[in-house]
C-alpha cells in the first residue's frame, strides 16, 4: 500500500470532492489498466466478482479513504462498481437516488455514499478527464457550482459525493490552463488548443458508504435500474472475495440474494424517481 497522502476532510465536505494523491504506483496503475483490457469481453458484472480486478476493492486503500472521509469504520459495498474503456458519457449529472427533489430523503442530512474514480492515465496534462461542479452536492441544480477539471496524475484517486454534479470526458485546454470549458462545449474549441488524450481512456469506479438510511435508499434505487440488476445477477462473490473484503473491514451487502426471484426490479433503463 502506498497511501501517503493527507485527505483534507473539511475541504471534502465543503466542496463535495477530493483528489487523493499517490495512492497507487505507476506499475500498479498499468497492471489495473491491463486487467481492464483483459476483462472487456466478460459481460455484465462488478469488480468484486472479477478475479483480475477485485483487489481494487479489497486491498484496503479505498476503504481507508472512505473511513477517513466518513468518520466511521463501518464501510459497506453493495455491488456498484465497474470499469469503462473509452466511455462516451459527457454531460453534467448526479448519481444519487433523489436527483431533482430537494424535499426527498437524500437532501435532509449529510450524504454518506461516495463515488471513487481511478483514472488509469494522466489527466494533469491530458484531456478527457473528470469535470465536477464544486459545492454542487448541496443543491439539486445541475447548473450551480464552479466547473472544475479534475487534474489527476497517474496513481491518484478522485472521490466525490454521489450528490456532486459531474461529467466524464472533460476538456483540458493547452492554455490558459485555468480555464475549464463546460463538458459539452468541446466542439467550440479548435483541436490544436485542446490537450491531447493520454491514450485510451480507461477508468475504474466504485461506490462505498456507511451502513445507514442513505445507503439503504441508494440500494433501493439500484434495484430499480436495469443495468445494475443485470450486473448484480451476473456477479458471484465467492468465498475468497468475501474473505478478502472481510480482512479490510469491508461489509459486502448481498444484493444478488436480495433480488433473487424478484421480478419487480430492474424496470428503469434510465433514471426515475423512487417513492418516499
Amino acid at each position: 500500500m502506498t497511501m501517503n497522502s493527507t485527505i483534507n476532510v473539511p475541504s471534502f465536505w465543503q466542496d463535495g470532492y477530493a483528489i487523493v494523491r499517490n495512492i497507487y504506483s505507476a506499475q500498479e496503475i498499468q497492471e489495473i489498466r491491463q486487467a481492464c483490457i483483459a476483462s472487456k469481453n466478460r459481460g455484465p458484472g462488478d469488480l468484486l466478482s472479477n478475479p483480475l480486478l477485485r483487489h481494487v476493492l479489497v486491498d484496503g486503500r479505498l476503504v481507508d479513504i472512505a473511513r477517513t472521509i466518513l468518520g466511521t469504520t463501518e464501510i459497506v459495498y453493495s455491488g456498484d462498481s465497474s470499469f469503462t474503456i473509452n466511455g462516451k458519457q459527457r454531460g453534467f449529472h448526479k448519481d444519487n437516488a433523489d436527483r431533482k427533489d430537494p424535499k426527498a430523503p437524500d437532501w435532509q442530512s449529510r450524504y454518506t455514499v461516495l463515488r471513487f474514480g481511478i483514472y488509469l492515465q494522466d489527466h494533469w496534462s491530458h484531456t478527457a478527464g473528470l469535470n465536477l461542479r464544486a459545492k454542487s452536492h448541496n443543491t439539486v441544480s445541475l447548473k450551480e457550482g464552479r466547473n472544475v477539471y479534475v487534474r489527476t496524475r497517474v496513481g491518484d484517486v478522485a472521490v466525490w459525493s454521489l450528490r456532486t454534479t459531474h461529467s466524464g470526458n472533460g476538456v483540458l485546454l493547452k492554455f490558459p490552463r485555468w480555464l475549464y470549458p463546460e463538458p459539452r462545449s468541446k466542439r467550440t474549441y479548435p483541436s490544436w488548443l485542446v490537450a491531447k488524450p493520454d491514450g485510451d481512456r480507461i477508468a475504474v469506479f466504485a461506490a462505498l458508504g456507511t451502513d445507514d438510511a442513505h445507503h439503504d435508499r441508494y440500494v433501493e434505487y439500484l434495484k430499480s435500474r436495469t443495468y445494475i440488476v443485470n450486473s448484480v445477477r451476473n456477479s458471484v462473490h465467492d468465498e475468497d472475495a468475501l474473505a478478502e473484503a472481510g480482512k479490510v473491514g469491508l461489509t459486502v451487502r448481498d444484493l444478488r440474494g436480495e433480488i433473487e426471484g424478484d421480478e419487480t426490479v430492474g424496470k428503469n433503463a434510465d433514471w426515475a424517481a423512487i417513492p418516499y
